[in-house]
């Protein structure tokens, strides 16, 4: 039988109308949820870090400026105490200067009362000489150094070397002797008894007059003669006759000895003749052991 097709059954359901907004989920989600819920979970986790809330570039430029301001105090207090110090500092140089300066002028005083109480010294030597030694008192100041000396002779001049920096052992025979290019006292008393030897009569290095208890010695690098120091170049002075003094002295065992340290060590020396030489008296002479002889008819 032929009748009217049947429509199908419609299920009923229990699902929730569609939102009409369903199609624009992540719209619906930023409008549902602000943004300040995630910079308070973000605060949150750095709170639970330990760090600040200040950023880091921030706070470098705190810490610099902090430092550059400590910095700067340290440096006004430093210059206000500088300031404050600089008159005393300034005192006390000048105290300390005129302090110098009389000690200096004290100084000279006293060696200027010295060279007048040893022209005194030597002016009443020669007058006892001249008094007591009768016709031979003048050859006896001669010989002993108290008078001025004038005659022919040579002088020899031995000065260092330009650049004293050599060592060695060399003629000096000494291992514990430190060869610099330098002259010392042995090489200027071997110079002076060559010469004594040679047949000189009298000697003065830099016009200072030896005698016979003249000493030479060193201080440091200083050459002393009679306590004075003495500084290069070293002339010697001596009277005699000049030519045949000048080749003894050059032939001997002593002037070979300085003509090996001109070699070695490079000791600069120069002999010449001369026609006249004026050597000082010596400043003072002194008779320690020695005693005059007896006349006849005296006790």
């Amino acid at each position: 039988m032929c009748g009217m097709p049947q429509q199908p059954p419609v299920r009923s359901t229990s699902s929730r109308p569609r939102r009409p907004d369903a199609s624009m989920s992540l719209l619906t989600t930023v409008m549902d949820h602000s943004l300040d819920e995630g910079y308070a979970e973000a605060a949150a986790r750095k709170k639970a870090r330990g760090d600040s809330g200040v950023p880091r570039p921030l706070r470098a430029k705190l810490g610099l400026a902090a430092g550059l301001v400590l910095a700067a105090l340290v440096v006004t207090v430093g210059a206000a105490q500088a300031r404050i110090a600089a008159p005393v500092i300034a005192k006390e140089r000048e105290e300390l200067i005129d302090r110098v300066e009389e000690a200096t002028a004290g100084a000279d005083k006293l060696e200027d009362d010295v060279d007048e109480l040893r022209d005194d010294v030597g002016e009443r030597q020669r007058a006892a000489l001249k008094k007591h030694g009768g016709s031979q008192g003048e050859l006896v100041g001669l010989l002993s150094g108290a008078t001025e000396v004038e005659g022919p002779g040579v002088k020899l001049v031995v000065d260092d070397k330009k650049e004293a920096d050599q060592g060695g052992g060399g003629p000096r025979e000494s291992a514990g002797f430190s060869d610099t290019g330098r002259v010392r006292d042995r090489d200027m008393q071997r110079v002076v008894n060559g010469l004594w030897e040679s047949g000189a009569e009298a000697i003065s290095i830099n016009d200072q007059r030896l005698t016979a208890l003249s000493a030479i010695r060193a201080a440091g690098d200083a050459i002393l003669v009679d306590n004075r120091p003495l500084v290069p170049p070293y002339t010697v002075l001596a009277v005699g006759d000049g030519k045949r003094l000048s080749t003894r002295f050059q032939n001997s065992r002593d002037g070979q000895y300085l003509h090996a340290l001109q070699e070695n060590f490079g000791i600069r020396t120069s002999i010449s003749v001369s026609d006249e030489l004026r050597l000082p008296a010596a400043p003072s002479v002194t008779v320690r052991t020695a005693e005059p002889k007896a006349g006849k008819g005296t006790s």
